[in-house]
């Protein structure tokens, strides 16, 4: 019969979980068609060791599960399980500062795993030994893989809550149903067929509430903040591709989700406690915290492998015992390293995907004795790494950060109430979050959004700037804007995803996916990036590759792969950052506001989840032979970090009241916050005059070695390294400003801008520092620089008439002198003298300051003995212009050098311009300087200065 072989798998599934069930009672019930249990408690150590998560279950339970199985309709209806109230309660691990507390050693892992398995299975053989010779093996195992398939799962009501500290986050979710569908995503009962290797799902969450509040010391909440998230349904899609139907686990999975509307509220309470939720999420990617240390990446591999092993159903496969490059063996550089890529919780997310979408590691058991080539293949295809793509989309996303005050109730005996303020509303179109791994060998995240905006609201400070009664422009209370809109964009944001009709498999075609670091780099470009978003894109790239381009494949084929083609496996991390054409409007409103959030940012006396470890030499470290030295010379993985600003506009207004004197205390660490709610009148001013900056392009550049510990260490052990390897033992930093232009303008009645005058020409800059990692390793090495910066300025010029230099001095007073509540009128002649009407031409123009200066070149370098500066000026030249006959303007030089004076007696050469006679002449000002660092090592060195000055 085919309860035979379907209640053994639905009561696997059952048991394994959820405590004190009785087999006999949950088999009747089930051979009945329905069941239904009450009041159940979860095997809490069952979900520990199976998702070996950071954290601990405090408790789990289900009010009711009811299984409903159509035995008369088993091939066309899907079995439902629907589970009604279902609450954990989750913390952080006690032990996971303590070497091996939380997880044990991967013997003892190793072998609990196969006590479990040895215990179980022959249980279920004995379950499945009632046989029906009418019914084919082949017939039993296409059955029980469609129930599979199929099988409904809603969930009424789930709660699932984080403690730490004094934190409590809780997630409640009304109704989440996963369901299987067709082609076209709408539900129906499917399987995987020879010409369709394809399985779809959907999963529906509708209501789901997010909240984040503060406990005290007995553990009791007082006063519950306005939900993070509130009542926000969305919906995932879930794409499974086989390569054949014998394939247990799909060789390609992709999950996407879609929130059309996200509508997030923090407040200034919420703020701190939220920022410690992101930390820990950045804690445990890096593995600076969690139950993956030093020491324990035996752990991740035998976790792996035992998943590994229970989806080929069997329990001999070869372990995945990963080698590394011979380079770093001497120093094991990938024993002890706290990479992401390694040895985090990425990585353990990683291993635990194929459980989620496989069978049970228990299910050939049911399926009798089938043939044994298909059984080979199932096993080969399980130890293949799928190509896995997730993604979340959401059309609008918007972020409100609100004040709270408390407010007493009429009665005296009545409890205090929370009152929120919003202040600051970010709003976000077009956010897209997509991530593509296959193995360890490749992993890329890309993040983007279209357009973006932020908006001041209502008051700050007791200052009601943004009230209703205000009647103030859109335009004045937003003072950020990025990108672009949906409307004229459209909806590239889903491109290439499963909500994306255009999509490969919405078209019935497999996708390809680029898993080629190179090629990678020529698709994805800054150009791409920002023709898809427009406001925001960031591509991080790591990939393990072999030195002739290929990527090792899976962990499994590395143990037979040849020990000299271990090394040369290759590691590489790139993020590249883009940030497109932006608009920032730094007016009074904006800035308390910003920097109000700094100060409920750092209210809290949380300890950080991780803390710098102190330099530590080893003495006794061994020397790298020839071999090691030379493989290092060929590789040495880095990480670059790249960003890019692209057409960035920022305007800083006259303050129009200043209460900076509240907030910059405490930013500083010098005061503890306190509140400033005395409510006063805000009269706008205009017109309102502001300095504004354009800048063509911003490029920043960083890198570091991936694994800098280990290769100082190593480096500074060789007595004559090369400059290659030193070269890699420094943090190098390059910026670099394209097209900087500064003006001055002013915003009137009207929310208009008139056009800038001009206070500083266009010009570049750039900028190079590189700093060595661990300096103490280098004591003995006192001609190793420590740090180093390099500046480089072609020629920048600054000008400006006695009217511009005052305006100037009052927007500078206007938020230096803090404490005013109000600004002083701007004298309307002075603002007459600067701007001219447009189209009239000034009777009596002002004389203009002008001065420049050319090819700037600044050095610095820092050993553990000496400080050195050096540098060299080209030219300076100081003139002022003044209106002369007939319009012409008049030059007179102040100051101009190098310069040919030898005509200098002559009135003819004060009227005149004059420049280097060639590129080839000397330059204005160089000069050297060194300042001994150790007066131990130093004694008989003074200060040094060379002073060289060209002719004036």
């Amino acid at each position: 019969m085919l309860e035979s072989y379907v209640t053994p798998i639905l009561m696997s599934y059952v048991n394994r979980y959820i405590k004190n069930l009785k087999p006999s009672d949950l088999q009747l019930s089930l051979w009945g068609g329905d069941v239904v249990l009450s009041k159940l408690e979860l095997k809490l150590d069952v979900l520990e060791q199976e998702l070996k998560l950071p954290f601990t279950f405090l408790s789990g339970h289900i009010h009711e599960l009811r299984i409903h199985v159509p035995w008369t309709k088993l091939g066309s209806e899907p079995v439902v399980i629907t589970i009604n109230t279902m609450e954990c309660i989750l913390k952080l691990k006690d032990g996971l500062q303590d070497d091996h507390e939380s997880c044990g050693s991967s013997s003892t892992n190793r072998s609990a795993t196969e006590n479990t398995k040895s215990s179980v299975k022959p249980r279920r053989i004995q379950q499945a030994t009632p046989t029906d010779p009418d019914l084919p093996p082949g017939y039993v195992q296409s059955l029980i893989r469609r129930v599979v398939n199929n099988v409904n799962i809603v969930i009424n009501n789930l709660i699932l809550k984080y403690v730490e500290d004094d934190i409590v986050l809780s997630v409640n979710i009304t109704s989440a149903e996963c369901y299987t569908v067709d082609e076209f995503w709408d539900r129906a009962f499917m399987d995987i067929s020879a010409t369709d290797l394809v399985l779809r799902k959907v999963i529906n969450f509708s209501d789901c509430t997010v909240c984040l509040d503060k406990r005290n010391a007995s553990g009791k909440i007082e006063f519950y903040q306005d939900p993070l998230l509130y009542k926000c349904s969305f919906r995932t899609r879930l794409h499974f591709t086989y390569d054949n139907l014998n394939s247990k686990m799909p060789s390609v999975i992709k999950i996407h989700t879609l929130v059309e509307s996200l509508k997030l509220s923090i407040t200034d309470q919420q703020l701190p406690m939220f920022i410690r939720i992101m930390q820990l999420g950045v804690a445990l990617y890096y593995g600076e915290i969690g139950s993956f240390k030093d020491g324990e990446t035996e752990d991740l591999s035998c976790h792996t492998k035992d998943l590994l092993g229970s989806i080929s159903g069997g329990e001999g496969e070869t372990g995945i015992d990963i080698q590394y490059p011979t380079q770093y063996k001497a120093q094991e550089f990938y024993a002890q390293q706290d990479d992401e890529q390694s040895q985090g919780w990425v990585s353990w997310a990683w291993s635990f995907v194929p459980a989620i979408v496989s069978y049970d590691d228990g299910e050939d058991d049911y399926l009798g004795n089938d043939t044994i080539s298909a059984l080979h293949e199932q096993k080969s295809q399980a130890l293949k790494d799928p190509i896995v793509s997730i993604g979340f989309y959401c059309t609008k996303a918007t972020v409100t950060f609100k004040l709270t005050e408390m407010q007493a109730e009429s009665s005296y005996y009545s409890p205090q109430k929370v009152k929120s303020k919003e202040v600051i509303c970010w709003e976000q179109e077009g956010t897209t979050v997509e991530a593509l791994m296959m193995g360890d060998p490749f992993f890329d995240c890309q993040i983007g959004f279209v357009g973006c905006r932020a908006m001041c609201l209502k008051g700050i400070m007791g200052v009601k700037d943004f009230e209703e009664n205000m009647n103030r422009y859109d335009a004045e209370a937003c003072f950020f804007v990025c990108g672009e809109n949906l409307s004229t964009k459209g909806l590239t944001y889903l491109t290439n995803s499963l909500f994306d009709y255009r999509s490969p498999e919405n078209n019935g075609i497999r996708a390809e996916f680029i898993l080629n670091a190179a090629y990678h780099k020529e698709t994805y470009t800054e150009i791409a990036g920002m023709q898809r978003f427009g406001a925001f894109y960031m591509d991080y790239l790591y990939t393990m590759e072999s030195s002739s381009g290929k990527a090792p494949g899976n962990q499994q084929d590395l143990p037979s792969a040849k020990s000299e083609d271990l090394g040369n496996i290759q590691e590489k991390s790139t993020k590249s950052l883009v940030v497109g054409p932006l608009d920032l409007r730094l007016d009074s409103s904006a800035v308390h506001r910003i920097l109000k959030m700094i100060v409920c940012a750092l209210e809290h006396e949380y300890e950080p989840y991780s803390r710098i470890k102190p330099d530590v030499v080893d003495e006794n470290r061994t020397i790298p032979n020839t071999e090691e030295v030379a493989s290092l010379e060929e590789y040495i993985p880095t990480r670059l970090t790249c960003v890019t600003i692209l057409k960035c506009t920022v305007t800083i207004f006259m303050a129009e009241f200043n209460l900076l004197g509240h907030l910059l205390p405490v930013i500083m660490g010098e005061k503890n916050s306190s509140s400033f709610m005395n409510a006063t009148n805000f009269l706008p001013l205009r017109p309102l005059p502001s300095i504004q900056i354009l800048v063509d392009k911003i490029n920043l550049e960083y890198s570091m070695p991936m694994y800098a510990e280990q290769l100082v260490h190593t480096v500074s052990s060789l007595s004559q390294p090369s400059d290659n390897l030193l070269h890699n033992c420094y943090a190098h930093c390059y910026l670099k400003i394209f097209g900087f232009q500064a003006g001055l303008t002013f915003l009137d009645s009207k929310g208009t801008y008139c056009l800038p005058v001009p206070l500083i020409p266009s010009f570049s800059i750039a900028i190079y520092g590189k700093l060595l990692k661990l300096p103490m390793c280098w004591t003995k090495r006192s001609q190793v620089p420590l740090n180093e910066c390099i500046f480089e300025l072609p020629n920048l010029t600054i000008q400006a008439t006695r009217a511009q230099t005052l305006l100037l001095q009052a927007i500078y007073q206007s938020w230096s002198h803090t404490g005013s509540m109000g600004s002083s009128v701007v004298n309307e002649t002075l603002m007459t003298d600067i701007f001219q009407t447009s189209g009239v031409k000034s009777k009596n123009p002002l004389p203009t300051l002008e001065g420049s200066i050319q090819n700037v070149e600044l050095k610095y370098c820092s050993t553990s003995l000496v400080k050195c500066a050096s540098g060299t000026v080209g030219s300076i030249k100081i003139c002022a212009k003044a209106p002369g006959e007939n319009g012409k303007e008049k030059l007179i030089p102040l100051i101009q050098g190098p310069s040919d004076t030898k005509d200098l007696h002559s009135s003819k050469w004060l009227n005149e311009s004059r420049k280097p006679e060639s590129l080839l002449a000397p330059d204005l000002i160089a000069f050297t300087m060194q300042i001994p660092q150790s007066v131990d090592y130093c004694h008989n060195s003074g200060n040094q200065t060379l002073l060289q000055t060209a002719q004036p």
